[in-house]
């Protein structure tokens, strides 16, 4: 490890194990959500200079857009400012992380877009007023592994700490509940394979009418079947998701059609590797972080403006063939956008006595929506070897504001791994009639026969 990287995560990790502070603010504070701060707080005005507009409640659909449609681009007419390629990076470098530095210098071709700045994101009015109770009452819990006093909203909008900020991301809302089909790839040596899931998720956390006596400790439903390619068509997976993972672990179970028998998975959380991704992605990168953050030291690096994914709206469009998307060595640029945010920087270091790949990571979170919109990781010698980013839009019909599509490079293979593809799939259907019941190892054997 280089050694001035290696005194940094120590000297990191040592003011960690003195310091937590935990949750909840005073009165005074929490006053200034909606008014000085946005109902999830982050600074409603915009910057200086002009570059990052004031918040004035996120996008609302356009008058044509109808329920079902693929979400039309409110921001079509915008014109690039200026691109970015590997001959700027150094110029640029203090507003783009350092996985999407390597990135454009590996690949000459490779260049970002630059439009301007959209605060989109936008949360139901209930969300707005569960925050507001939120940050009156949420503390953290278990050594920062649970949280109490805290359902339906972010539970801290004025974080003290990194992993309050952490737990705001994995509790941002997405939807009450969510039927939906897409595809994932995994790129091996410039080729992509595809496999497409029907997916459903159950949301209990952030559901309307959720209080923190209601939650028993569950997070989410999620459950997806395999339907292409033909090999794999039939495989199912189950999980219920705990909102404390220590005091209860994660439970996954998997049908396989060969034997068609449903068995329970040993391990589906930190860094086991997700099924069917060519052990391209772990557990725990599923819309950049999920999961238990026991096994991290969490530091708040403090806010700063960033270039970073967002309004993603081209690249979801219906009808784009998932070829023109997905190319050899990154997703296609033309396809994407990039803007000016300020974003809070949260760094994770492996705590003594775990393994993972991803020794050191350093996540970058929209301050607006509280969904980690990048992330560097870094191996245990401190080395630079991979880059997340997630590209989001505002489902203006929820609203909720998430991604559209994730990836993760591998910058030293040149692998990647893309997850989201929709674009020649039905539209997410956020009324879908779904129940706990339809999330059991019961119903996947019902459903396999």
């Amino acid at each position: 490890m280089d050694r001035k990287w290696g005194l940094r995560v120590l000297a990191v990790a040592a003011a960690l194990s003195v310091t937590q502070a935990h949750g909840k603010v005073d009165s005074t504070q929490a006053a200034q959500l909606g008014n000085e701060l946005t109902p999830l707080g982050a600074e409603r005005a915009g910057n200086a200079e002009g570059t990052i507009p004031a918040w004035t409640g996120g996008a609302s659909a356009p008058p044509h857009y109808r329920s079902g449609m693929h979400h039309p681009d409110p921001y079509a007419d915008d014109a690039v400012l200026y691109q970015i390629s590997h001959e700027h990076t150094e110029q640029n470098a203090s507003l783009l992380p350092e996985g999407l530095r390597d990135l454009l210098e590996r690949y000459p071709e490779y260049y970002l877009r630059v439009f301007p700045t959209r605060r989109s994101a936008a949360a139901p009015e209930r969300v707005y007023e569960a925050t507001r109770q939120n940050a009156l009452n949420a503390e953290l819990v278990e050594n920062g592994n649970g949280i109490t006093g805290a359902a339906a909203g972010i539970p801290f909008p004025i974080p003290q700490n990194g992993t309050e900020v952490i737990w705001n991301h994995i509790l941002h809302y997405r939807g009450d509940q969510n039927h939906f089909i897409n595809n994932q790839a995994v790129v091996l040596n410039g080729n992509a394979n595809l496999i497409k899931r029907d997916r459903q998720i159950y949301y209990v956390y952030g559901r309307e009418g959720m209080t923190p006596d209601k939650l028993d400790n569950t997070l989410l439903h999620y459950k997806y079947t395999v339907t292409a390619p033909a090999r794999l068509a039939g495989t199912s997976l189950v999980v219920e998701d705990p909102l404390d993972q220590i005091f209860s672990t994660r439970k996954a179970w998997r049908y396989s059609p060969d034997n068609r028998r449903v068995r329970r998975l040993p391990s589906l959380a930190y860094d086991s590797l997700q099924p069917d991704t060519s052990g391209l992605a772990t557990a725990d990168v599923v819309d950049s972080y999920n999961g238990a953050p026991d096994r991290y030291e969490w530091t708040l690096a403090g806010k700063r403006e960033m270039l970073v994914p967002y309004n993603s709206y081209a690249v979801h469009q219906k009808g784009i063939p998932y070829d023109q998307i997905v190319q050899a060595k990154t997703l296609n640029p033309e396809l994407l956008r990039y803007e000016l945010h300020r974003v809070w920087v949260v760094d994770a270091n492996l705590r003594y006595g775990y393994t993972h790949p991803y020794v050191v990571r350093r996540f970058y979170i929209d301050e607006d929506s509280w969904q980690i919109l990048a992330v560097d990781l870094r191996d245990k010698n401190g080395e630079l070897i991979g880059l997340q980013e997630s590209h989001p839009i505002n489902y203006y019909d929820v609203p909720m504001f998430g991604s559209t599509l994730e990836t993760l490079y591998h910058l030293k293979t040149g692998n990647y791994f893309v997850d989201g593809l929709d674009n020649n799939e039905p539209m997410y259907n956020f009324e879908a009639q779904l129940s706990p019941r339809d999330f059991s190892p019961q119903a996947l054997r019902r459903e396999g026969n």
